[in-house]
């Protein structure tokens, strides 16, 4: 009895599902490729890692949806990962062995100022956003002000139209 073969959706004006080649992707190669995009944020090196060539890679994204959803996911992951060991690189900084003239070494903590003014412009507006809002607490209470206002207003308006 012949396996079951894998199958994708395949985009264009009239999108269908087709037979995958036998000796071409399967499940196991997506997944290695995948998991390696994930971990590394590269595509070259995942292709090799996983055995597939690139424009196969890059042929299946165009080809099948899913695929294109989980290779967009496996980017979103990767950086992610990359932007959180950069900001950890930042607040924290890097050991380095420093040779000192004597000949001796000694390890220091090396920050980059660069990588960090990069950061902070990477995140400005959404620094300013989040410092423009205001905390629920606020909120409320300034609701409350404000339909104590109206209150007082619909009040003067009721008053004046009963006195005129």
């Amino acid at each position: 009895m012949a396996a079951k073969r894998e199958r994708a959706l395949v985009g264009g004006k009239r999108p269908h599902k087709r037979n995958c080649r036998a000796n071409g992707w399967t499940k196991a190669k997506a997944g290695a490729f995948l998991n390696i995009l994930v971990e590394t944020c590269n595509v070259t090196l995942a292709c090799r890692e996983s055995g597939v060539a690139m424009t196969t890679a890059y042929n299946r994204r165009k080809s099948d949806a899913a695929f294109r959803a989980q290779w967009l996911e496996a980017i979103g992951i990767a950086y992610q990962r990359l932007e959180l060991e950069l900001l950890d690189r930042a607040f924290n900084g890097l050991d380095k062995l420093v040779t000192k003239r004597d000949g001796s070494s000694e390890r220091i903590r090396e920050y980059s100022n660069q990588l960090g003014l990069q950061l902070l412009k990477m995140h400005r507006d959404e620094a300013v956003a989040a410092s423009a809002e205001l905390p629920p607490g606020e909120i409320a209470e300034i609701r409350a002000k404000l339909v104590q206002k109206l209150k007082r207003l619909s009040q003067r308006r009721t008053a004046k139209a009963s006195g005129e």
